[in-house]
């Protein structure tokens, strides 16, 4: 395998993970926020449009990169910049364009795979089950975790204490002020009404 076909490779595997990131957000959104039900075909429209998204992001690049090399030709004094090329860049810009292009042509062609599609739903599915069961995995041992099981339990004590009392004990405070002041205001108004 060339340099070439190692950059494109590459790439495509770098945008596949890129969508199966996009498609395992939607996941989460869709049957989580959203309370829906997992349907395989409209993640693999999420799919398709996320590598849609890669592909015409590749041939923008393709398209930036020909149109540097094409301004690069002639020219040999010595760049101004990062990105100020010259005759002797012409190779580097053609390889990188025609890497590009190679991209976006394979980004293409798996939008058209339905094997390709599912393989990427599928990942993406295991990557969000994969969060929720770590997520609730350290809930359930945060919440659930009894004091000999802390290791930090005696060494935070004195800070949950504190906690305790300039935090929740004021705000338990100011919540009885507040329904006492509320319950002796309804009592005056009945009074006055009757």
């Amino acid at each position: 395998m060339g340099r070439t076909a190692e950059a494109i490779a590459e790439g495509v595997a770098i945008a596949t993970a890129a969508a199966r990131l996009a498609v395992k957000n939607h996941i989460l959104i869709g049957t989580i926020a959203e309370g829906g039900v997992f349907d395989t075909q409209k993640y693999m429209d999420d799919a398709r449009e996320a590598l849609r998204a890669m592909a015409e992001e590749s041939e923008e690049a393709e398209e930036n990169l020909t149109a540097l090399r094409k301004r690069a030709r002639g020219r040999h004094s010595d760049p101004s910049g990062t990105h100020d090329y010259r005759d002797r860049d012409v190779r580097n810009l053609r390889r990188r364009a025609k890497q590009s292009h190679g991209v976006a042509t394979r980004l293409r062609e798996m939008m058209q795979d339905d094997a390709a599609l599912t393989t990427i739903v599928e990942e993406a599915r295991e990557a969000a089950w994969s969060d929720v069961r770590h997520n609730l995995d350290r809930r359930l041992r945060v919440e659930g975790m009894r004091p000999d099981q802390d290791p930090d339990y005696d060494r935070m004590r004195d800070a949950r204490m504190q906690a305790l009392r300039l935090v929740d004990l004021q705000a338990l405070s100011s919540l009885q002020r507040a329904k006492a002041k509320r319950t002796k205001k309804q009592q005056k108004a009945e009074e006055r009404a009757s």
